[in-house]
Order: structure tokens, then C-alpha cells, then sequence
């Protein structure tokens, strides 16, 4: 769910993009054949995985996730997700130097322009993304709150992700801060990872 930080970390390379887009979508070994996908999508994809198994590690990711694991029980690690996407794209020109906007804009049309590449699910989820602007709204409580609701209905069991906004009110400091010290961390991991991709480059 921490949308905005996998597309950040692709580094504005298309194929990188791709990967980490649909990354959630590919299961079992990226590179098998019967994905037919190009080497840089599936770097893409490992890319994807190293950022998710290195935010599921982290400290203040875990911290997080133990002041929202009351309400959210086994879903308190989606909303970290968003509320951490709330973070980056409130402080997005100060972070990594370009306005949230133009990023913005690059990815949706990136994305939009390979999407007949993509599985169903994903150009749903692009569709949708699209049409209510997710990235831009995660800067207002409104917009975390109406992606968390709609999360909500799709969760199998209750997942207290409706609510969930309670909690970003009441952490909201705390939140910030645990965000501050990942971020660089993460900025960081990701750097080295691309380093050990040759079709990464």
C-alpha cells in the first residue's frame, strides 16, 4: 500500500516502474517464463520485494504498527503503508527535490501507457488510482482516510482500517517522527539493492 514510496524508489527508470507497480500482482519467481516479463520489470519486482521485506523488518515501522495493532489487529501494517505515504508526500519537494504534482504525473502516465501490459487486477487498481488522485490526497486526512475506508471493504475479515483515521489523529507526532528516522534508512537499502541489479541501472 505505501504507493507513493515504491514509486519514488523506482528512480524514474520505466521498467523499474512497471515492476514495482504490478509487483504485488506477480507471484512465485518474477523471472519465470510464463510472466513474460523484461528483465528490468523483473528487477522491478525485486525491487518491490526489497522494500517491503525491509519496511516489514523495521524498528519504527514495528513500533508504528504496535500503537495501531489494537483497532487494526493484523491490518495495522496497511495503514503504516498509507500513513507513512502521508508523510512523504506532505514533505515530497523536501525529500527528494522535485514537487509532488510532477512527480505524480510522470507515474500516472508512465503507468497508464504500459498498462495493457499489466495483470487485470493492477489496471483496476491504476484506474482507480487515477480517478480519485490517491497520491495527491494523501496529503489531507480526508484523502487517508477515504483510501483506508475503501481498503476496508475489501478485507476478508474486519480489519478496523475505517476507523483507522482515530488512530492518525491521535499518533499523528509520533507517526512523523518514526517516519523520519525510515525514510533515509530506506532511501539507503534501496540505493544498495539497485547497485546489486544490473538491469536496474
Amino acid at each position: 500500500m505505501n504507493i507513493l514510496a515504491h514509486a519514488y524508489l523506482s528512480n524514474r527508470n520505466e521498467g523499474l516502474l512497471i515492476g514495482n507497480f504490478i509487483g504485488d500482482f506477480i507471484k512465485g519467481d518474477p523471472a519465470n517464463p510464463r510472466h513474460k516479463l523484461s528483465a528490468d520489470v523483473i528487477a522491478g519486482i525485486r525491487v518491490h520485494r526489497a522494500i517491503d521485506t525491509f519496511t516489514d523488518e523495521h524498528p519504527d515501522v514495528a513500533a508504528v504498527r504496535q500503537l495501531l495493532r489494537p483497532r487494526c489487529h493484523k491490518y495495522a501494517g496497511v495503514a503504516v503503508d498509507v500513513f507513512f505515504d502521508h508523510f512523504l508526500a506532505i514533505n515530497f519537494r523536501q525529500l527528494t527535490g522535485e514537487p509532488l504534482h510532477e512527480f505524480t504525473q510522470y507515474f500516472y502516465q508512465t503507468l497508464q501507457r504500459n498498462s495493457a501490459r499489466f495483470p487485470v487486477p493492477a489496471i483496476r487498481m491504476l484506474d482507480a488510482m487515477m480517478r480519485y488522485d490517491w497520491l495527491i490526497q494523501y496529503q489531507t486526512a480526508e484523502g487517508i482516510d477515504r483510501s483506508l475506508k475503501g481498503v476496508s471493504r475489501r478485507t476478508v475479515y474486519p480489519s478496523g482500517l475505517d476507523t483507522a483515521i482515530v488512530d492518525f489523529e491521535r499518533y499523528y507526532e509520533q507517526i512523523g517522527e518514526r517516519f523520519g528516522h525510515f525514510w533515509p534508512e530506506l532511501v539507503s537499502h534501496i540505493r544498495q539493492t539497485l547497485e546489486t541489479l544490473p538491469d536496474a541501472r
